[in-house]
């Protein structure tokens, strides 16, 4: 995808798929071999690449002279850039683009190693999965590493329960068939003795235990919006906890690791906007809400999206790069992936979201998924 065009890419095979085919390509077979030189030296020592360097190191067969003429056209055409006049160059978008477009076409399924799966299985609850997922993804980075749980809305409730703090605040624990625990403080209208507490989540469990959490956000609404004389003072009060407590909750769970190392690469070459990204989306960390919202719009399609710098929608983003996969448990998609500098060793970070996603799809699927639930 063309830098100046900041749209998604998403990378599986689906209608709207902006990836291009090499053949496709406008480079010759050498330009390519020569962008992914150039890619990979400066990924690995951050600096810009001269035409010199890759005659020397690149081993094309080639004259200096038709190294030139080949950076010279990659430039041309976008691929590279100078940053001063006497630099070599540097990747762009549209260079780092092609040069991930070339790894897709070229790579293989991925697996996790044995050794990540064996620390994976290690975990009791899915929350503790996807936590350790989001730290397996950003120690084979270096980058920030996350893990998208299956929007809690089509998950089924299992129970709810009060934990009173004071005589004014309850803290709210919502589980969920998948094992999913969210939790929320909720202020009390009115002070609550605590065996009231215990009823009223007796009286939730009964009534909604078993049915999709937006089926149980809808029916609380229902009834509260009936004749009040219909339910003791005891329920009543129990379902405007629950009202209370269903508004806000989160609908999908975000586990994040990894942001501190996003600061070793702050400095995306000589762009000054990484900085305000890492503040755009530390921010968002910091709120997680906006983060699952943004995160969301890429799995609407299963499978391995790669956004790059521009192509992100939120512009406080463009000096990153993002890499996703889907996974299934059985039931619902979930995702996980990494977010790093565009000047990222994509060909290990794509194998290690790849090979992960795959992990957990085979550990929460319908063989071994029945043992998460318990």
């Amino acid at each position: 995808m063309d830098a100046e065009e900041p749209r998604d890419a998403l990378m599986t095979p689906a209608p709207h798929s902006r990836r291009r085919r090499p053949e496709d390509s406008p480079l010759s077979k050498r330009s390519r071999a020569i962008l992914a030189a150039v890619v990979r030296s400066y990924v690995e020592r951050g600096e810009p690449v001269s035409s010199l360097w890759l005659t020397r190191h690149g081993r094309f067969g080639v004259s200096s002279a038709t190294v030139r003429n080949a950076m010279a056209e990659l430039e041309h055409l976008g691929y590279v850039h100078q940053p001063h006049a006497s630099a070599g160059r540097v990747p762009t978008d549209r260079g780092y683009r092609c040069y991930v477009d070339l790894l897709l076409e070229a790579r293989r399924p991925a697996r996790s190693s044995a050794n990540v799966e064996a620390r994976l299985r290690r975990a009791s609850t899915v929350d503790d999965l996807l936590t350790n997922v989001s730290h397996e993804l950003s120690r084979a980075s270096h980058s920030l590493g996350f893990a998208l749980a299956p929007s809690g809305d089509a998950a089924a409730f299992r129970q709810i329960d009060f934990v009173p703090l004071d005589r004014q605040r309850v803290l709210v624990v919502v589980v969920s068939a998948t094992g999913q625990v969210s939790h929320k403080v909720v202020d009390l209208p009115e002070a609550m003795r605590p065996v009231d507490l215990t009823q009223a989540a007796n009286y939730l469990n009964g009534e909604f235990a078993g049915l999709p959490l937006r089926d149980v956000r809808e029916a609380i609404m229902d009834r509260l919006e009936q004749e009040r004389t219909l339910y003791d003072a005891l329920r009543a009060r129990a379902l405007q906890l629950a009202r209370d407590t269903f508004q806000d909750l989160p609908e999908s769970l975000l586990f994040v690791q990894g942001a501190p190392l996003l600061l070793d690469d702050a400095s995306d070459g000589d762009d000054p906007s990484s900085i305000a990204s890492l503040r755009a989306l530390f921010a968002m960390i910091e709120e997680k809400g906006r983060l699952v919202r943004l995160l969301s719009r890429y799995i609407d399609d299963p499978g391995l999206t790669i956004i790059i710098g521009t192509e992100h929608r939120t512009q406080n983003l463009q000096s990153l790069s993002l890499i996703a996969s889907t996974y299934f448990d059985g039931r619902q998609t979930g995702c996980v992936g990494i977010i790093g500098p565009r000047r990222m060793r994509y060909a290990r970070s794509i194998a290690a979201v790849d090979g992960v996603s795959r992990t957990v799809s085979h550990l929460l699927g319908p063989t071994d998924g029945d043992a998460w639930t318990n």
